[in-house]
């Protein structure tokens, strides 16, 4: 993993990359706040080094878009079609609590 990648998700539960005018970001975003959890977000189009932490993203994620990307526990997830796919497996909220950003989780029926 690229070292400035590795030092914006260091520490953190969750992280997320997107673009403040991507909906597939605000969704994904949405999708994680909905369990109580805080990423922290980090707006490619508005921070100054936006532009290589994108580039070094791309080469991390290979071909696909570089946004939504998605860090939980540190360890790269991937972008929004693969947090959706934990989500529909049920483990998304595993991850989430593995690495400390939910404590309880109530399904609701």
């Amino acid at each position: 993993m690229d070292v400035m990648i590795r030092h914006l998700v260091d520490q953190k539960p969750v992280v997320i990359f997107a673009k403040s005018t991507c909906c597939m970001c605000h969704s994904i975003k949405q999708l994680i706040c909905s369990y109580g959890a805080n990423p922290t977000v980090y707006e490619l189009d508005t921070i100054p080094n936006g532009r290589d932490i994108e580039k070094a993203l791309q080469k991390l994620a290979g071909a696909k878009p570089s946004v939504p990307t998605v860090f939980i526990g540190q360890r790269f997830v991937g972008g929004a079609n693969d947090v959706i796919s934990h989500q529909v497996q049920g483990k998304l909220v595993p991850m989430l609590m593995d690495a400390g950003a939910i404590w309880i989780w109530n399904r609701t029926n």
